[in-house]
């Protein structure tokens, strides 16, 4: 196809959105066009035009905009018959337009984080992608539109832009991990646009579903495979880090008490003791932290193998002596166990939580409800004032008196229900999320196009939908569909 096209660049104004334009022009088989862009701010389709028009015109392309102030206008008007044949307007990239990466704000309630922080943007574009970015989407974490701008993103007023312009997506919560607004995501989602974000689909396997719906690509980053390789994409493990800290800080100021010993003249002040229940990522750094604020910490878990961790950071591990050879699953989660193994641990924790005035529970089984580790009964045998901290509480929780969201006093002894902590430590929480989602994408960008390979494991792992599909075998089967009878095409 070939068209006539007259271009004029401004350097002040955006006047024609690339929605409009790209299919103005792509319609149309023989048309004049006038576009007015901002030259710094243009989107891959616009460049390419401009390159191409440039180039008849035997103008400097890359040097002419430099030569004119940024609040003059500069036109270059240029006729010339474009072979559009080149231009590819697939969402997947093929070296001739900039694939387009689109950050809306977050919609989840008390949601503060943002999906991609300006360094991550810096990255992206170093790769040859395009980045859009709705307007404030990082002010609530402490990242404000200049900064998106001074990285090279291009910002969008409405999520609403965002999501018509983006060839992929970034959230950071999306389908059943934003369930009140997951219906309205996918009214804009369209076919063969990409989705990256946190979805919690083993828990909401029907908001997957809706997804496939849409004929849109959905990568879940909580499937990340526990490889080396990965350990930089790796959203739970970030996010559990800022948990296992936040909620030290929480007890710590929930508590009656100080968590050091101190030595004063009016006395010794005896060191407050902290039991951590569950090693993992999260589990790990409450023992740290708690140790820094120089509490006497014990670390309590059902896999033996941690008990190097625990006694690295300076806690003691709590022998059980039960037989848990098979307790932990591939990629080193902790796996459900029936309710007589949980009966026996409740047993044999007893005599060790009465003596503590801290205990924090981070006991959660990968789409399972968590794991009830202490009881009505077991917390009326704590001290008055002392105060549990229960990480689970978003899973139905590890304390039975526990409330998601919610501060609740029993016999004296507080027990809070966090929920999504890592959101309470924006800045941090989103420039670790923004490292594994930017990371997480680049290793499937090679020469600015989308190439997905059906041979990586973190590719295979992720991937949810495709092409109209539920692709991924465990959800197929909480779904009760039949497993595919052939791979879905990756190309």
């Amino acid at each position: 196809m070939l068209l006539s096209i007259s271009i004029v660049v401004n350097e002040a104004a955006c006047h024609c959105p690339r929605t409009r334009t790209e299919n103005e022009l792509l319609s149309s088989p023989r048309k004049s066009a006038c576009m007015e862009i901002r030259y710094r701010r243009a989107t891959g389709f616009q460049h390419w035009l401009m390159q191409s028009v440039f180039a008849a015109s035997r103008i400097d392309y890359n040097s002419t905009p430099a030569s004119v102030g940024c609040d003059q206008r500069m036109r270059v008007r240029a006729t010339h018959r474009l072979n559009f044949d080149q231009f590819n307007g697939s969402a997947m990239g093929d070296g001739t337009r900039p694939l387009v990466v689109g950050v809306p704000g977050e919609t989840a309630a008390e949601e503060r984080r943002v999906a991609l922080v300006p360094a991550g943007v810096s990255a992206l574009t170093a790769a040859g992608l395009d980045v859009v970015v709705q307007n404030e989407a990082g002010l609530a974490a402490g990242f404000r539109d200049e900064d998106y701008r001074t990285a090279g993103a291009e910002l969008a007023k409405t999520r609403d832009d965002v999501f018509a312009r983006a060839d992929i997506l970034l959230q950071v919560r999306a389908a059943g991990a934003n369930r009140e607004h997951a219906n309205d995501d996918c009214r804009h989602l369209h076919e063969g646009q990409v989705l990256i974000a946190a979805c919690d689909p083993l828990s909401q396997p029907r908001s997957i579903a809706a997804i496939a719906e849409t004929r849109g690509t959905c990568f879940a980053l909580e499937l990340m495979p526990r490889i080396t390789r990965a350990q930089s994409m790796d959203i739970l493990s970030s996010m559990a880090t800022i948990a296992g800290y936040k909620a030290v800080l929480i007890a710590a100021e929930t508590l009656h008490r100080m968590f050091p010993l101190l030595m004063t003249a009016a006395g010794t002040v005896s060191p407050a003791k902290v039991l951590v229940i569950g090693a993992g990522v999260a589990g790990l750094q409450a023992i740290a932290t708690a140790k820094r604020l120089g509490a006497v910490v014990f670390g309590c878990d059902i896999r033996p193998a941690v008990r190097e961790q625990v006694e690295s950071l300076g806690g003691r591990f709590v022998e059980l002596g039960m037989e848990t050879d098979d307790s932990e699953m591939t990629g080193g989660y902790a796996r459900q166990m029936d309710d007589r193994f949980y009966r026996r641990q409740r047993e044999l924790m007893r005599s060790v939580i009465t003596r503590c005035n801290v205990v924090i529970t981070t006991a959660a089984v990968p789409g399972r409800n968590a794991p009830t580790l202490l009881t009505r009964e077991m917390v009326e045998e704590m001290a008055v004032g002392s105060v549990i901290i229960d990480l689970a509480a978003e899973r139905g929780g590890n304390c039975e008196l526990c409330q998601a969201g919610a501060s609740v006093v029993h016999s004296g002894v507080t027990i809070v229900g966090p929920v999504n902590l890592p959101s309470t430590v924006a800045y941090h929480a989103s420039e670790m999320f923004s490292k594994n989602i930017s990371t997480f994408l680049l290793n499937m960008v090679q020469d600015g196009a989308l190439n997905l390979d059906p041979e990586d494991e973190i590719v295979r792992e992720t991937l949810v939908t495709r092409d109209g599909q539920v692709v991924h075998p465990r959800l197929r089967e909480l779904l009760n569909l039949e497993a595919l009878a052939q791979p879905v095409s990756l190309n």
